[in-house]
């Protein structure tokens, strides 16, 4: 009930008459979506501002004693406007509701109602005879029963509980939604976290019984002489290499192969100073040019020279023999002496891995949105981020940031950046570089790795360690990891996936960057880069790393042109 003194034939109160009639109608569930403020919205459009004033004009006549007008809203629903009689204290009132009628007399105004029946009886729900509904309402209003106050209340009511249920159901629909199809983030993956006791992913177990090489050539340095050794797919045996036409270039190339970086010394070595004969032939450097190295090479029964190559490679991968905490997760300094820090405006960001002097492999997500390349600085040799503030260990500038330029946001694909650092880190046990992976080499599923880094230990995003943590994490097939219970085809062949099903470690937020790293042959090699992942050490969602392998001739290509 309103006051009539409250709506005068104002310009004020003929906006607030509008107001109000919307008001009304959205009470009642009518949308009049698109409808600026104030007006307001009819079976046949919006409502002009004469026929409003019209209403105030009647109201103000004191002649008449009640009379009820109609106003077609939105949703087959219609409201009747009724002024009452002046009570004791000369006050007219208005009241309003629900019109029960099949359409409002004339949909093109508001109808008049000055039937002393429906005056006496607002809900009156006869048709006016001879009176024809406006195409605009045809349908509108069907089978709208008596309201009163209260009953009003009881359906406001009843909507709220409504909207209660089906928000409820919602958001039960978009937890199930979430479990089944698995969503990821962009952040940082999985961490150093507790084990869950929960049902895991019923998928085969990673074993591997075929090569994990891939190609028909294979190379090897011999520990005993640093001989250059070769397995061609077709010979069972190790052949060492003739001299004749060797080169540096060929040696890079080789050393490339093998995961190192650059070629650091080669010379030819007599027969006769190898000791043993070797009886079972040798490879040689075919005579005709090849652009491919793998064809290069072809089976000898003897070396013209007398010579085999020798050659020794960038070394990387070793770190100093140091006792580690048992059954701790902490890492002593020198156990990652390849792992580094990345501090972005003064605050420890993600993580990386050295692999020359100057160079730095990261993720990209790490830098792409924060290529200031004077706010980062990098930490190395160092376990405690604490020491990083102190005088002993300042930081390395950065020279430059390249991240891949194949890096996607959305899916995490290609995501792998590199630093160059101003000026060259000084190696020592502390800080040493990490081996590439071999070229055409597939890591088995089941395969035993490790990851590092100062990420947070806890999902809550709060326990951050001062310490660098450590944690053995397994390989697990593409194949698996793809399964619908896992990342269901979320995996390119750009990444690679380790941890536990059951949701035991893996890496988090802080870890982002970091190394994934593999022995093979008694040195470390980078196999991935802390990528993403869904949650911190959920079951059936096991970390995403880079898979290193496929970046390279990227790698390699970006160290020679910077």
């Amino acid at each position: 009930m309103i006051p009539l003194n409250a709506l005068l034939a104002s310009a004020t109160n003929l906006r607030r008459l509008k107001l109000f009639i919307e008001f009304m109608c959205h009470l009642d569930d009518v949308q009049t979506a698109g409808v600026t403020p104030g007006s307001v919205v009819t079976s046949d459009g919006p409502l002009p501002e004469s026929q409003l004033a019209g209403v105030l004009s009647q109201m103000e006549n004191p002649e008449l004693h009640s009379v009820k007008w109609c106003i077609h809203c939105e949703r087959d629903t219609a409201l009747y406007l009724q002024l009452r009689p002046a009570d004791e204290h000369g006050h007219r009132c208005l009241s309003s509701g629900l019109y029960d009628g099949k359409t409002c007399f004339d949909g093109n105004t508001l109808s008049v109602i000055e039937n002393p029946a429906a005056v006496s009886h607002p809900f009156h729900s006869e048709k006016a005879a001879g009176v024809t509904e406006p195409k605009g309402v045809q349908g509108w209003l069907k089978g709208i029963h008596p309201t009163t106050h209260a009953q009003r209340l009881v359906r406001l009511l009843a909507a709220v509980c409504a909207v209660g249920l089906l928000g409820g159901l919602a958001v039960g629909v978009w937890f199930l939604v979430k479990l089944l199809l698995k969503p990821s983030y962009s952040q940082s993956p999985v961490g150093l976290g507790d084990t869950k006791e929960t049902s895991f992913c019923n998928v085969t177990e990673d074993i591997s019984i075929s090569d994990p090489r891939k190609g028909s050539v294979f190379y090897r340095i011999s520990p005993e002489n640093s001989l250059l050794e070769i397995q061609l797919g077709k010979l069972p045996t190790w052949l060492p290499v003739c001299y004749e036409r060797w080169n540096s270039s060929l040696g890079t190339l080789v050393c490339r192969q093998l995961g190192y970086l650059r070629l650091t010394k080669h010379k030819g070595v007599n027969l006769t100073d190898i000791g043993p004969n070797f009886t079972d032939g040798f490879i040689q450097i075919t005579s005709e040019h090849k652009s491919n190295l793998e064809n290069m090479w072809e089976f000898r029964g003897n070396c013209i020279t007398g010579k085999v190559i020798a050659l020794q490679c960038f070394e990387c991968g070793t770190r100093p023999k140091l006792p580690r905490i048992i059954g701790g997760v902490e890492a002593t300094l020198g156990r990652w002496p390849w792992q580094v820090s990345l501090y972005y405006s003064n605050r420890h960001t993600c993580g990386g891995s050295i692999i020359t002097s100057q160079w730095v492999v990261t993720a990209a997500h790490c830098v792409h949105k924060l290529p200031q390349v004077s706010s980062w600085v990098v930490y190395a040799g160092i376990v405690t981020r604490s020491s990083a503030k102190m005088a002993q260990h300042t930081g390395y500038a950065v020279e430059k940031i390249i991240y891949n330029k194949n890096y996607n946001h959305r899916s995490h694909d290609s995501d792998i950046a590199l630093m160059k650092l101003r000026t060259p880190l000084h190696f020592s046990d502390t800080i040493r570089p990490v081996c590439l992976p071999q070229y055409d080499y597939d890591l088995p599923g089941g395969t035993q790795c490790w990851i590092s880094g100062w990420g947070y230990t806890q999902p809550d995003g709060v326990h951050s360690p001062d310490t660098l943590k450590e944690a053995p994490v397994p390989i697990i097939s593409t194949k698996n990891c793809n399964s619908s219970c896992m990342y269901n085809g979320e995996i390119t062949p750009r990444m690679l996936c380790a941890g536990y099903t059951e949701g035991k470690v893996d890496a988090c937020q802080g870890d982002s960057g970091g190394p994934l790293v593999c022995q093979d042959e008694n040195v470390w090699r980078l196999v991935g880069v802390v990528s993403w992942g869904t949650g911190c050490a959920e079951p059936n969602h096991p970390g995403v790393y880079t898979n290193v392998a496929e970046f390279l001739g990227w790698i390699y290509d970006m160290i020679e042109t910077y």
